[in-house]
């Protein structure tokens, strides 16, 4: 009698424990859908409207030099998030907050579509762009609540689905908007926004409220740390290298259309070297984090894709149509160093809380600064009436990207520094 009562204890309890591990792994898999779907949406209101300004702007009754207002939206929204998720996470916790960001995201760029004046259409798009900047810093340490086992897998997978989320927007933009309009264009996107909000909602039923109280994947808080940070060198120079990529990035996905158009190429044309600039990025940004983590200091890599920014700017000032393909693939790996300023993030820093002050200061500081960058480029290109004032200043912030990552690169630990 005793052993067969203990016999159905046993198989009660493998039958709960086979239970709960179904009920784990159905449940990661709904989560890594709602991470890949909300990694898709990060970038799509950017390059889905990049090459259609022009043609928007030819609608609505904008400037050209409103072009590179647009173009800062994108890194002033991204630098404001940065700020404000760690609000949002403390009060809603992570899945909550991306279910916001993903809604934001969605209603923005549906609305966006139907403005009819300029300064609505900057308003949703930065609604748009806000919840993709909470996007942006919120789904990392939902990669390590719920995969701390795959991070590299699950963070590779998610770098891809935010390239192909720029890349195919861009692509499809011009035709699109030639067959059925700009706003239906610009405005599809908004319906991969509400689709990635609902995985999540389905999450937070299965948590039930646990999602707030669950501080894991979350970074240490301490003033005291953040306040240190300052102090680095480090951080500094990460934050160089990072917003100057940033700035260069965005400013080649703002104007980049324009340059060709004005060369003589179609508008089609343009929006499909946006879409091969960022293709030629998931190349980089899947092969970037390897390379730089077999150097003791990788410098000397970064030296090589300030190399290709300067071939490239040339290229595309002196014979932008000779050559338009070549010269695209170039600069599309001059950006390397975006991957390469996010994985020294964790190569220079020993502790959690070290990495998480260096990559919110990192990002916080670099994506303020890159607003500069679409603006300033229109500016000199509406002052000068040519593009060889907008490049002089690409290739100065080329010359102090290569100034931050001497101090990033260099093998030392933020911890070591920030006193």
């Amino acid at each position: 009698m005793t052993a067969t009562l203990s016999n159905t204890a046993t198989r009660q309890d493998s039958a709960a424990l086979e239970q709960r591990k179904r009920a784990l792994v159905e449940g990661r898999l709904l989560v890594l859908t709602a991470i890949v779907m909300s990694a898709l949406v990060l970038r799509v209101a950017v390059t889905a409207f990049s090459p259609l300004a022009e043609r928007i702007g030819a609608d609505i009754g904008y400037s050209t030099a409103v072009v590179g207002v647009f173009g800062m939206i994108p890194t002033a929204m991204f630098a404001l998030s940065g700020l404000l998720t760690p609000i949002l996470v403390r009060r809603l916790g992570l899945e909550r907050t991306a279910l916001t960001a993903m809604l934001m995201a969605g209603l923005g760029m549906l609305i966006r579509a139907m403005t009819h004046g300029t300064a609505e259409l900057l308003i949703f798009s930065a609604l748009a762009l806000g919840g993709m900047g909470i996007g942006n810093v919120v789904i990392p340490p939902l990669v390590k609540r719920y995969f701390p086992d795959r991070l590299a897998v699950i963070s590779s997978l998610y770098i891809t689905m935010v390239q192909l989320g720029t890349v195919v927007p861009a692509l499809i933009a011009v035709p699109v908007a030639e067959a059925h309009g700009w706003r239906i264009s610009i405005g599809l996107w908004a319906l991969l926004g509400f689709a990635a909000a609902l995985p999540w909602i389905k999450v937070l039923r299965d948590r039930r409220g646990r999602d707030i109280a669950d501080t894991t994947g979350l970074p240490a808080e301490g003033a005291e740390s953040v306040g240190r940070v300052w102090r680095s060198p480090v951080a500094w120079g990460m934050a160089g290298m990072f917003g100057m990529t940033s700035l260069t990035t965005y400013a080649i996905f703002a104007w980049l259309p324009k340059i060709l158009s004005e060369a003589g190429a179609s508008a089609a044309f343009g929006g499909t070297m946006v879409g091969l600039f960022a293709l030629v990025g998931l190349v980089a940004a899947l092969s970037a984090p390897t390379i730089v983590a077999r150097f003791r200091n990788p410098f000397p890599v970064v030296v090589g894709c300030a190399a290709l920014f300067f071939t490239a700017f040339a290229g595309l000032l002196i014979a932008p149509m000779s050559a338009p393909v070549l010269w695209v693939v170039i600069l599309g790996l001059g950006p390397s160093t975006f991957p390469m300023a996010l994985t020294l993030i964790n190569l220079r820093t020993k502790t959690p809380r070290g990495s998480a002050a260096l990559s919110g200061f990192t990002q916080g500081v670099g994506y303020a600064v890159a607003c500069a960058g679409p603006l300033l480029f229109g500016m000199l290109h509406t002052a000068t009436g040519g593009w060889l004032a907008p490049f002089a200043m690409l290739s100065v912030a080329v010359l102090v990207l290569l100034a931050g990552a001497w101090q990033a690169c260099k093998p030392r630990m933020l911890e070591d520094t920030w006193n």
